[in-house]
């Protein structure tokens, strides 16, 4: 009878612990790293890095996780139903759509830096190329350009020539990239006489040299628009790094790059 006692109370000491077990997994399950997927301009690319590694320390349960892209494309693979928290994008023709289709969180949108459309030439060049209007001169053969229908440095370099009145004759020599580091890339192997790009990718390269700002009479203000997307499966966490972006340590950084502040 004593055995019998003893093997039930045995089973019930097991039992019990079996149970302490998976509470305490439960709980380390609950603790697990929230993965944050942030669809992000090519242009953003070499920043977002750093600021990955520094929220990283702020926020050690949360991992970024950075897929990076023209605006365009991005915004179609959101559309398309793509898993994806927060979206960076480096043009507000973009966020507006997914704005109109509902897809972003609307109170969470921030314009929150502003960048520079410059003119580019391979380093070394000796082009006479000293203005934008200049690429009309039948010197120049081949201008590397964003594709205007999705990559938004070549939306504004469109703009720019549309109002100098040169368009025609630059899209007779455009080759046209699917984001900005591509146009960056041509312009660095010199298989093209120069490219539009934006000051910031101009800067993380040695083997350009930038000629000139596009001329404020015909550029539009280049604004990075940030959003929380609806969908998130992260809310708390999507909205806690957007309003982590705002800080004023991340703008500085942001502003060592070449990016500024919205005024």
């Amino acid at each position: 009878m004593k055995k019998q006692i003893f093997a039930v109370l045995a089973a019930a000491v097991l039992g019990t612990a079996a149970l302490s077990g998976c509470s305490s997994e439960d709980k380390n399950t609950s603790e697990k790293t929230a993965t944050l997927t942030i669809p992000a301009a090519a242009s953003l690319t070499d920043v977002t890095e750093d600021i990955a590694e520094k929220y990283k320390e702020k926020e050690p349960n949360v991992e970024l996780r950075f897929s990076y892209g023209s605006s365009g494309a991005l915004q179609t693979q959101i559309e398309e139903g793509a898993d994806a928290d927060v979206f960076m994008s480096a043009a507000q023709k973009q966020m507006d759509a997914l704005s109109k289709k509902n897809l972003i969180n609307k109170k969470s949108r921030t314009n929150l830096l502003e960048n520079k459309l410059v003119l580019i030439v391979p380093k070394g060049s000796k082009t006479s190329v000293k203005t934008f209007e200049d690429l009309a001169d039948s010197g120049v053969k081949k201008v590397a350009l964003g594709e205007p229908k999705a990559v938004p440095v070549g939306q504004y370099s469109e703009g720019v020539f549309q109002k100098l009145g040169i368009l025609d004759k630059i899209k007779k020599k455009a080759n046209y990239g699917s984001d900005v580091r591509q146009v960056l890339t041509w312009v660095e192997s010199g298989e093209v006489d120069c490219g539009v790009v934006y000051m910031t990718d101009a800067k993380i390269s040695k083997k350009i040299k930038v000629v000139c700002e596009a001329p404020k009479k015909a550029a539009d203000p280049v604004i990075y628009p940030v959003a929380v997307l609806k969908d998130s499966r992260h809310q708390k966490e999507a909205q806690k790094f957007v309003d982590y972006l705002k800080t004023d340590e991340i703008l500085k950084l942001f502003e060592s790059y070449g990016f500024q502040r919205i005024k």
